[in-house]
């Protein structure tokens, strides 16, 4: 075959957006038709190359999502499958080469949903996104993603948030294997990052859906193909009751579960559905406790809301669910008990017929705090009638955090488990020291999360050379800047680079429409789209 002239450098792949590290670090994936075990698809270059007979999808087949598309079509006139997920590096040419073998947990992806996670690379870099290189303007995201600049001498600006790419992959493959350890399905919840690409490599990793919260969320993940969503909340609008209703007649792999916690809802539910081809799918909720926030107070309170959706043709009641965080008090002896109030409920509901029409039982709970006890006593849950999804929620896991959340972890309390690693930081810069003991840095309210704790100043960068942030704390956030008190001795200048660990995930990422994905030498791999 002849030498591939291109240069190492070329643009990444436009369905997941995750570039990687150099194609020589890493072994070619072979493919045929006959060895793939699960959908695939592979898509040939567009000059026509192979290798041993087998096509290669490569970021140059693809310029754009309309190029996609048509060479999408071929690939479909050759009879394979159209499920593109995982990915690899190849070696072959120097360049990368994308192969997608994902196994179908959360869904084959629509060849809409595959156009609109190609644009994202098709966007423009402008006026919208902090932090990038000024010379990056009229890029597109793909074309800047393709240059690999590093964070730190690449022309990013600050304030500027980074992801780490080492522990973020971490993180998916860490609960990845909890979920599968302990026989637990994962729906983790998109409302942490409202990022299509990190939902995408959730579900590649075996994710059942996405947990949304609002129906904004949920037209999101159907825009880039999430086809199993699990709505933890009430949802008694009309409007947005009749959208999801019209998306579940017109897709019969579209599969939405959502909270009810009243007869009122119900009727409310009824009222907007009627006419639906489709009932809707809802888990009756059971409140954390007196005082908590949403949910059934008691088991009879849920007899009763599951009496009214039995009498409706509208919605079919599939299960029970709750959120073990609201338990006032919790400790582990209170959450446990109450997940043994909930599972209880469903074998009771199970017991009285209450699931008659349904395919499987739902009973779901777990955020971030408790999941070690959702697995405890999920684990206890009798045989029922029908098989039981039991659905694990948490969704901080993604990008943890140096606060709350480092303080919360399950796995502080199973370390045998494995730990979760804060993924984000906030690259600050200090542009005033009036005085011995303070300094500010040019990020703030706007910037970083500070719903529960203020930022922590980690490391000092000046000159190429980083340091511990030893003598530095954040006293106060301003809009615009971070209030910093330094002791006596703290070596902090005009101009240091200040890098700041986050509490609190979720606002976080809903500060940062384009995210750069850093590696641990701050060579940016990829950037990551939040739609909040």
């Amino acid at each position: 075959m002849v030498e591939d002239p291109v240069p190492d450098t070329v643009s990444p792949y436009f369905v997941t957006g995750v570039a990687h590290p150099d194609p020589a670090e890493t072994q070619t994936k072979r493919l045929n038709t006959a060895a793939v075990a699960n959908p695939a698809v592979v898509a040939p270059d567009r000059r026509g190359d192979a290798v041993d007979g087998l096509l290669l999808y490569t970021a140059r087949s693809t310029p754009d999502a309309t190029t996609f598309l048509r060479e999408l079509e071929k690939v479909r006139e050759q009879g394979w499958a159209t499920d593109l997920g995982g990915h690899e590096t190849s070696d072959i040419r120097n360049r990368r080469c994308l192969y997608c073998n994902a196994p179908d947990r959360g869904g084959s992806m629509s060849t809409e949903a595959l156009a609109a996670l190609a644009r994202l690379a098709e966007e423009r870099v402008d006026h919208r996104f902090k932090g990038l290189p000024p010379d990056a303007d009229g890029l597109t995201v793909g074309e800047l993603a393709a240059q690999r600049r590093n964070l730190f001498t690449g022309g990013f600006t600050t304030p500027v948030l980074a992801l780490s790419a080492e522990r973020l992959e971490h993180n998916l493959a860490l609960m990845e294997t909890y979920a599968t350890r302990h026989g637990l399905a994962f729906a983790p919840h998109g409302k942490t990052s409202m990022a299509p690409q990190l939902f995408r490599r959730q579900t590649d990793r075996g994710a059942w859906g996405i947990t949304l919260a609002v129906p904004h969320q949920v037209w999101v993940a159907r825009a880039y193909g999430v086809q199993r969503v699990f709505l933890a909340n009430e949802l008694v609008d009309p409007a947005a009751l009749r959208r999801i209703s019209a998306g579940l007649d017109a897709d019969d792999d579209f599969r939405l579960v959502c909270y009810v916690d009243s007869v009122r809802g119900v009727e409310l539910m009824d009222a907007a559905l009627r006419g639906a081809r489709r009932p809707l799918d809802v888990v009756v909720e059971l409140a954390a406790g007196d005082g908590a926030r949403t949910g059934v107070r008691t088991e009879r309170e849920g007899a009763a809301v599951a009496d009214a959706v039995a009498a409706v043709p509208t919605l079919r009641l599939v299960g029970v669910a709750g959120y073990e965080g609201e338990v006032p008090g919790a400790d582990p002896e209170r959450v446990h008990a109450w997940l043994r109030r909930l599972t209880g409920l469903a074998a009771a509901f199970d017991r009285a017929g209450r699931f008659a029409g349904a395919e499987e039982i739902v009973v779901s709970a777990g955020g971030s705090a408790w999941f070690d006890a959702v697995a405890d006593v999920f684990a206890g849950i009798p045989e029922l009638s029908l098989p039981v999804l039991k659905l694990l929620r948490s969704g901080a896991y993604v990008s943890h955090d140096d606060g709350h959340y480092g303080r919360l972890t399950p796995f502080n309390r199973v370390p045998e488990e494995g730990a979760l690693e804060p993924a984000f930081r906030l690259w600050t810069q200090v542009v005033s020291r009036p005085s011995p003991d303070q300094a500010f840095v040019n990020a703030g309210k706007r910037d970083a999360a500070y719903d529960l704790d203020l930022p922590l100043a980690q490391v000092i960068r000046r000159d190429g050379t980083e340091r511990p942030a030893t003598g530095v704390s954040v006293t106060a956030l301003s809009d615009q800047h971070a209030w910093l008190r330094t002791d006596a001795g703290a070596d902090v200048e005009v101009g240091d680079w200040i890098g700041l660990g986050l509490s609190h995930p979720c606002t976080s990422f809903d500060k940062w429409p384009l995210i750069p994905l850093a590696e641990a030498d701050g060579t940016v791999v990829d950037y990551i789209r939040t739609f909040f």
